[in-house]
C-alpha cells in the first residue's frame, strides 16, 4: 500500500510539489511500500566527540550551495557519524549523535537539509534521513520498518525532494526459516552483550536438510519531501532487482537517470518521468554508484562507461527531447586504465575525472562542450592533471563555484578531505588527521611495492608486498596472503590498520588481486565467471608460490587470510591446498555458496547470481566450488570472524565451517563482534578484530 497522502505531522492533505510530475504512487502496482517521513527526537552532538580517536579518519564529503561549509562521515568518535562545518575552520559540529553508522551524504541543491544513510546496530539493513545544518529537525525518511532496507538517491535540482530506494523486506516462510528483522536469529548475540567465541549452532535450512531459496520483493524508487508535506512520487520499480539507484534528475524533472542491474551487468537508464518509459540504456562499470550527469538542458548525459570496452571511459550520449540517443562519443580515455570517479562541477561543463593506475589514482579536469546542431560532443581543451597527496581518491565533490572536495586516502596517511580552487594546490581541511598522527610514534607506516607475476594458465597477476620493518632485505619472513573481497574490489596501496598490526608482529604482508578483480580491465574481471572460480583458487597458491621467491617470504610460515569473497578464498584454500598454508583467518566469508544463496538478502542473490552462478541452474558448480564440501581436506588451525548482525553473509557460514572443523579434530575458533555487520565499523570492535588476528597468525607462525 502506497502512503497516506497527508501530512504526517498536520493530518492535512496537500497538493502534490512542483517536482511532483511522475505518475501517483497509487497507479504502480507491486512495490515496495511508499516511505513516509517522520519525526525523530533532536541528536544534535557536542562540537567534539565524547570519545576522540587520536588518529581518525575523515571521508565522503558533500559541500553546502556556496562551497564554503561540507558535511561528512568521521570516526573521531569511535564510529563513522556525521560532521559538519566550514571548509577550511576548525568550528565542525556532530550532527547527529546516534550510535549507527553512517555510511553517505548528501547536502540538499538549496542548502535547507542533509540527508544521510545510516545502518541501524552496525548492520546490513540502512535508514535514509535527513537533518538541518545546525543539526535540528532530524527525519527518518525511508527504512523505518526494520525488514526492510533504503539507499539514498540525488537530489532534486531544487531541493524540493530526495530520491531513496526502498527494498522490500523478504517473506517468512511458514516453516520459520527466514524470520523477520524483529526476531533475532538465536545464533546472533545480544546487543548488550560481550563479543565472544562461539561455534556450536547449527545453520537453519528448509525441510529435508535443503537449504531454502529467500524470497523477497522488488526495489521502488521514490522521491521524498523532506518537509513532510507531500506525498511520495513513484520513479520506478524494479520486480526482483538487485540494485536500483537515482543517480540524476534533469532539472526540469522530466528525466531520471538510474544505475540497476547486477553485478557485471549494471547499466544506466534514462527513465522519462511522466510516463515511465524507458529512453535510454546502456551498459555501465561496477565501482562508483555515480555514474553520470545530465547537462543542464538534458540534451547531453555524461556516463562513466565501458560499453563494448575493456576500460571505463567518458562517454557524451547526445539526447533528444524525448530522452532518446541521437549520438554518442568517447570524451576522455586511457588505454589501459579505468575512469573510477565522474564528477561534473556545477556550471555543467567542467568534468573532474579520477583515473585507476594500477591501482593509484591519478586526476584530471576536462571541459567538455556540445558542438551546435551536430549532435556530437568534443573536449574543449587537453585534460589538465592535478597532482595529489594521496595515493587514492574515493570521492570527487564540487563545492560551490571553481572550488572541489576529494575524499583521499593513502599508504602513509589516514583517510581525509582535501580542497582546491580551480583544481590547484590542494589544501588538507584542518578537521582532517594529520600524517603524523597515522600511527603511533615509532612504527611509521610501510610503503608497499608493487610485484608482478604470471598465473600458471599465463594470466598476469598483481599484488602489493609488505615488508616488516627491521628485517634484512633477504632474510625469509612468516607473511600473511591476504586477499580482498568482491570480488571486484581491487588491493589499493592505501593505509590499512590491520596490515600496520600484522607488520609490527613481524610479518610481511602479500595482498593480490586474483582473477576477478577490478581496475585491470573488464576481462579479467570476467575470467572467473563460471568454472574460472577454480583457477581463481589457483592463483591464490601461485600468489604464495610468488611471495616465496620474490617476497623472500618463508615458505614453512604461509597464513592465509581475507574478508567477504576474499573470506571465502581464505576457506576454500586452506581445503584446495591444504598443505601450502599454516593457518587461515577468515572474515565475514561464504563457506558454501548454496547456504549463502538461501541466506543473503534477496536482492544481493539477485546480483551475485551472475557473478557465482545461479543457485539452481548451478547448483552443481555451486556445490563443487564451496569450501564444505571438500571440508575433509582441512589440515591447519583457522579462525572465523563475523559480525553479528551480518545479513549480506550470515554468520551461519563461519559457525557450520567451524562446526566441521571441530568435528573433525581440527582446532577451529569463531569471533562474533557485536552491533556490527559485513563491514566493521566500531573503533573497540576493529582494534578488538586485528589485535585477535593478529594474536592468532602470530602464535601459529611462530618458528617450529
Amino acid at each position: 500500500m502506497a502512503a497516506d497522502a497527508r501530512n504526517h505531522v498536520t493530518g492535512e492533505h496537500r497538493t502534490r510539489p512542483p517536482h511532483a510530475t511522475g505518475p501517483a504512487p497509487e497507479r504502480a502496482s507491486a512495490r515496495a511500500a511508499a516511505p513516509a517521513p517522520m519525526a525523530l527526537p533532536e541528536a544534535e552532538g557536542p562540537r567534539d566527540a565524547v570519545t576522540r580517536l587520536h588518529a581518525h579518519g575523515c571521508w565522503y564529503p558533500c559541500a553546502d550551495p556556496a562551497g564554503t561549509r561540507v558535511a561528512f562521515i568521521c570516526d573521531r568518535g569511535g564510529v563513522p557519524q556525521l560532521w559538519a562545518g566550514p571548509v577550511d575552520g576548525e568550528g565542525i559540529r556532530l550532527l547527529d549523535a546516534s550510535p549507527d553508522p553512517v555510511k553517505e551524504v548528501s547536502w540538499s541543491p538549496d542548502g535547507r537539509w542533509i540527508a544521510y544513510t545510516t545502518a541501524p546496530g552496525g548492520g546490513e539493513h540502512t535508514r535514509v534521513l535527513c537533518v538541518r545544518p545546525d543539526g535540528t529537525g532530524r527525519r527518518l525518511l525511508a527504512g523505518a520498518d526494520p525488514d526492510s532496507s533504503a539507499h539514498l538517491g540525488c537530489w532534486a535540482h531544487d531541493g524540493s525532494a530526495v530520491a531513496v530506494t526502498l527494498a522490500a523486506p523478504a517473506t517468512a516462510q511458514g516453516d520459520g526459516v527466514w524470520q523477520s528483522a524483529d526476531a533475532a536469529p538465536a545464533h546472533w548475540t545480544s546487543r548488550d552483550g560481550p563479543a565472544t567465541l562461539l561455534g556450536t549452532t547449527a545453520y537453519a535450512v528448509g525441510p529435508g536438510g535443503t537449504p531454502a531459496t529467500r524470497p523477497g520483493g522488488g526495489l521502488s524508487a521514490y522521491l521524498v519531501d523532506p518537509e513532510g508535506l507531500a506525498s511520495p512520487v513513484l520513479l520506478a520499480t524494479e520486480p526482483d532487482a538487485p540494485t536500483l539507484r537515482v543517480c540524476d534528475l534533469s532539472r526540469d524533472g522530466r528525466f531520471a537517470l538510474l544505475r540497476r542491474g547486477p553485478r557485471g551487468r549494471r547499466e544506466a537508464v534514462v527513465r522519462r518521468i511522466r510516463d515511465a518509459t524507458t529512453t535510454f540504456a546502456l551498459r555501465v562499470a561496477d565501482g562508483d554508484h555515480w555514474i553520470g550527469r545530465f547537462s543542464p538542458d538534458a540534451r547531453t548525459l555524461w556516463l562513466r562507461s565501458d560499453a563494448d570496452r575493456e576500460y571505463a571511459a567518458l562517454f557524451a550520449v547526445a539526447l533528444d527531447t524525448d530522452g532518446k540517443q541521437c549520438a554518442r562519443t568517447v570524451v576522455a580515455e586511457r588505454e589501459d586504465s579505468d575512469l573510477e570517479l565522474l564528477a561534473m562541477a556545477h556550471d555543467g561543463r567542467t568534468a573532474v575525472l579520477a583515473w585507476n593506475v594500477r591501482g593509484a589514482s591519478e586526476l584530471d579536469i576536462v571541459i567538455v562542450e556540445t558542438s551546435p546542431g551536430l549532435g556530437t560532443l568534443d573536449t574543449a581543451g587537453p585534460a589538465r592533471p592535478v597532482p595529489l597527496p594521496h595515493e587514492v581518491v574515493t570521492r570527487i565533490t564540487a563545492a560551490g563555484t571553481g572550488r572541489l572536495l576529494l575524499a583521499l586516502s593513502g599508504s602513509q596517511r589516514r583517510p581525509g578531505v582535501w580542497w582546491a580552487h580551480e583544481g590547484v594546490s590542494l589544501l588538507r581541511t584542518p578537521w582532517s588527521s594529520r600524517d603524523e598522527d597515522a600511527v603511533p610514534p615509532g612504527r611509521p607506516p610501510v610503503r608497499p611495492v608493487l610485484s608482478r607475476l604470471v598465473a600458471r594458465d599465463g594470466l598476469p597477476l598483481s599484488g602489493w608486498y609488505y615488508r616488516a620493518p627491521g628485517r634484512a632485505p633477504y632474510e625469509p619472513a612468516p607473511c600473511v596472503i591476504h586477499l580482498h573481497g568482491g570480488p571486484e574490489d581491487q588491493e589499493r596501496p592505501v593505509f590499512d590498520p590491520l596490515y600496520h598490526e600484522l607488520l609490527g608482529r613481524g610479518l610481511d604482508v602479500f595482498a593480490p588481486d586474483v582473477r576477478g578483480s577490478g581496475g585491470h580491465g573488464r576481462s579479467f574481471v570476467d575470467a572467473d565467471l563460471g568454472t574460472g572460480r577454480f583457477a581463481a583458487l589457483d592463483d591464490v597458491a601461485d600468489c604464495a608460490a610468488h611471495a616465496v621467491t620474490a617476497g623472500p617470504a618463508d615458505p614453512t610460515r604461509l597464513a592465509v587470510m581475507g574478508r567477504s569473497y576474499g573470506g571465502y578464498l581464505t576457506f576454500a584454500s586452506l581445503v584446495w591446498h591444504p598443505d601450502l598454508f599454516r593457518t587461515g583467518v577468515a572474515v565475514c566469508g561464504m563457506s558454501d555458496l548454496v547456504t549463502f544463496f538461501a541466506g543473503t538478502e534477496p536482492w544481493i542473490a539477485e546480483s551475485a547470481a551472475h557473478k557465482y552462478g545461479h543457485p539452481e541452474h548451478d547448483r552443481e558448480l555451486l556445490h563443487a566450488l564451496s569450501p564444505m564440501s571438500r571440508i575433509d581436506a582441512l589440515r591447519v588451525p583457522l579462525l572465523a570472524v563475523h559480525g553479528e548482525h551480518d545479513t549480506n553473509v550470515p554468520p551461519g557460514e563461519s559457525e557450520q565451517f567451524v562446526r566441521a572443523a571441530r568435528e573433525r579434530g581440527v582446532p577451529a575458533e569463531l569471533l562474533v563482534l557485536r552491533d556490527e555487520g559485513h563491514d566493521f565499523l566500531r573503533a573497540d570492535n576493529r582494534r578488538l578484530f586485528r589485535r585477535a588476528a593478529a594474536d592468532w597468525m602470530e602464535r601459529l607462525l611462530r618458528p617450529s
